[in-house]
């Protein structure tokens, strides 16, 4: 490798360690070339590459991006795994070709600030993939909004049919309820009663023209059959004239 290639390998690094969200480093001894081209087409899936170094190399490249921790994972065989997409799915990738090949040894790695020993890179193979954390997520933040778009409809639903009694019943347009139709039973009732009450008035009027001409049949009956004026002055005058009489005599 000339001086140009080498420059050249140096640039491709510092490029993938800048662009990687997080950074494997395993030994490789004993894997094969067919062996590193299924593992390839594994993290392909998850976005990552798997890239066998020369640990000088990369460690120049490391410095020259500001990683320095990455120098302490190039001793012996390298290879790196530069994960751009999902980390979870990458280590995924590497534990389940490891547990069917035994090839892989893993050295150590980095996810951000965070530094990923063994037992942590463990943990993190046995996360569910990104687009499953995010449907869980999704699911998690849209089942109280799903309840709160149901209690709302339920609740404009149930305002819906009150207002819809109400109109029913006049009170919403301003007019007045209908009143309800008297059973035929009371209206009869009410008829027989008020025929009841006429006669009754009849009667009493019948009472009161009797009772009105009674003194008048008895005036005459008093006056010894005559008519009302012999009972007048006139009748008196006689009685007058006899007491003068008496006087001069």
């Amino acid at each position: 490798m000339n001086r140009d290639e080498k420059a050249s390998t140096i640039e491709e690094i510092a490029a993938q360690i800048e662009a990687a969200e997080a950074i494997f480093a395993v030994d490789y001894r004993g894997i094969s070339v067919p062996q590193a081209a299924e593992l390839r087409g594994k993290l392909r899936e998850a976005d990552a590459s798997f890239r066998i170094v020369k640990n000088r190399l990369t460690k120049i490249a490391a410095e020259k991006v500001g990683e320095e921790r990455l120098a302490e994972l190039l001793r012996g065989p390298t290879a790196l795994t530069f994960v751009r997409g999902d980390t979870a799915m990458a280590a995924k990738a590497i534990s389940s070709f490891n547990k069917e090949h035994e090839v892989l040894t893993y050295r150590g790695g980095f996810m951000g600030e965070i530094v990923l020993d063994e037992d942590r890179f463990k943990s993190i193979a046995k996360l569910p993939s990104r687009d499953v954390l995010n449907g869980q997520f999704a699911g998690i933040v849209a089942s109280p909004l799903t309840g709160l778009v149901r209690g709302l409809g339920s609740m404009i639903q149930g305002l819906a049919l009150q207002l819809g009694q109400i109109a029913e019943k006049g009170l919403v347009s301003g007019d007045a309820p209908a009143e309800p139709e008297a059973p035929k039973e009371e209206a009869e009732a009410a008829e027989s009663a008020s025929d009841e009450s006429g006669t009754d008035d009849d009667a009493s009027a019948a009472g009161g023209d009797a009772g009105g001409t009674a003194p008048e049949d008895a005036s005459a009956t008093a006056g010894g059959g005559g008519s009302p004026a012999a009972t007048g002055p006139a009748a008196d005058e006689p009685e007058e004239e006899t007491s003068k009489e008496e006087e001069e005599e």
